[in-house]
């Protein structure tokens, strides 16, 4: 390195200075610069995007982004269903309790709403909140169960194409497209 400092950082056995790749080589180094290290990784740049290219377009990667996407749709249905269609009857039938607004002051304080405990900076355990959260984990875990059992069911269903026959003389399996039986020689 004839007197010019360089910065040194040791990375996975390889030694890399400013600009320069450096390797150890039979107890030497050897030195490349950062442009022919790349040079030598253009061809395999290409394989790698090719690569993640079939990753990608791979049916089960499309399958989990599909999922991800319904799975934030079905959350914000639930939320609703949850929230304005089934809290309200439960909370009415417990002589008109809000659950949203269910929670222990820590602070000695007395408030009437969560929203002016949490205005005022208290601390609280939003036990109501937790309900509500529940409740949608149950509902959303219900919907998922209801949807896979119908897709296993149709699953079942589904058999797969007949690819044998049985000989009309002899009842043994034969292939569909045989036109002589191989096991008692019969013209099918």
């Amino acid at each position: 390195m004839s007197g010019q400092s360089y910065p040194l950082i040791a990375f996975s056995g390889a030694i890399f200075y400013s600009g320069v790749l450096a390797s150890r080589d039979k107890g030497g180094f050897t030195k490349y610069s950062m442009i022919d290290q790349m040079q030598e990784t253009r061809g395999q740049r290409g394989k790698f995007l090719a690569d993640f290219k079939e990753f990608a377009m791979r049916g089960s990667v499309l399958d989990l982004a599909i999922g991800v996407i319904i799975g934030t749709s079905l959350s914000a249905v639930t939320n609703s269903l949850v929230k304005d269609i089934l809290m309200p009857p439960i909370g009415l039938l417990l002589s008109d309790v809000d659950f949203s607004n269910l929670f222990i002051d820590l602070s000695g304080h007395h408030y009437a709403t969560l929203r002016e405990a949490q205005a005022a900076g208290a601390a609280t355990i939003n036990y109501g909140q937790f309900i509500n959260i529940v409740i949608n984990f149950l509902v959303i875990a219900l919907v998922i169960f209801l949807m896979v059992k119908q897709i296993n069911r149709l699953r079942r269903n589904e058999s797969p194409a007949p690819t044998e026959k049985n000989c009309s003389f002899c009842q043994m399996a034969i292939p569909l497209a045989a036109t002589r039986c191989p096991h008692c020689t019969s013209q099918l």
